[in-house]
């Protein structure tokens, strides 16, 4: 079952799954609820008979059909939660993002951080990258655990392993500025440059603004600009500032 939740971090947090244009774990979630391909139709008259049946599948597309109000559905997030729990209890990975998306948010249920870091392990446990980032910004921010970021960077780590360009971004963040890591510049430049070279902004201006100050690698002015010029493309308003100065020169 293909989903993206929403959040950050195109990162991380936004953790996309991140903004682009702040730190990934400035606006953790702040996303649209959820954006779902689902496998079922909404108007198909047997979701309703497989999910009272014990299907977790139809279940989580149902709580997707309450939650975003398809029609024939109302919109009604008490309902999402209710299908989310039903299908989250299965250990179904899609509706333990979302069931802790809804603890997260407070949307049908009491806003609950512990909740939503329970359900969000659970689904990051089972190797799901957009939950391995959350949780990375959850542990970075301290949002209902202990403020760990050596445990952050562990989730981060396990989430670039499959090639995510924000978990690229942040992790190589972390290395730059040392939270949770000893800081090391050339392997925030390793990360960054796998992340811009995936087409992430954020990761082609950090790249830029390495080569420009020399740090990690050699100072290298033309590939300075080469970097600001990619991510000012994308609207990258630091970068664009950062190549008019270097024309300027």
């Amino acid at each position: 079952m293909k989903r993206l939740i929403g959040c950050l971090l195109s990162a991380m947090i936004t953790v996309s799954g991140w903004g682009e244009d702040a730190k990934p774990e400035d606006n953790l979630w702040d996303r649209s609820f959820i954006q779902h391909t689902e496998p079922y139709d909404p108007r198909d008259p047997e979701l309703v008979k497989k999910a009272e049946a014990g299907d977790a599948a139809a279940q989580t597309s149902l709580g997707v059909m309450y939650a975003e109000g398809y029609k024939p559905f109302p919109q009604d997030y008490k309902e999402a939660v209710k299908w989310f729990t039903k299908s989250a209890e299965q250990d179904n990975v899609e509706a333990q993002m979302s069931l802790g998306f809804c603890y997260f948010k407070g949307k049908g249920v009491t806003k609950d951080y512990k909740e939503a870091v329970k359900w969000i392990t659970k689904s990051a446990e089972q190797g799901d990258v957009e939950a391995q980032i959350v949780l990375g910004g959850f542990y970075f921010k301290g949002i209902g655990v202990t403020q760990d970021g050596k445990e952050a960077v562990k989730w981060y780590t396990k989430s670039v392993e499959k090639g995510d360009k924000g978990a690229q971004y942040s992790l190589g963040h972390r290395y730059y500025s040392g939270h949770g890591v000893t800081q090391d510049y050339k392997e925030a430049v390793k990360w960054w440059t796998k992340s811009a070279e995936q087409g992430y902004r954020e990761a082609q201006f950090s790249l830029g603004n390495c080569y420009y100050l020399g740090k990690g690698l050699a100072k290298d002015m033309k590939e300075a600009a080469n970097w600001y010029m990619k991510a000012a493309e994308q609207g990258n308003a630091e970068a664009k500032k950062a190549l008019e100065e270097i024309k300027s020169k």
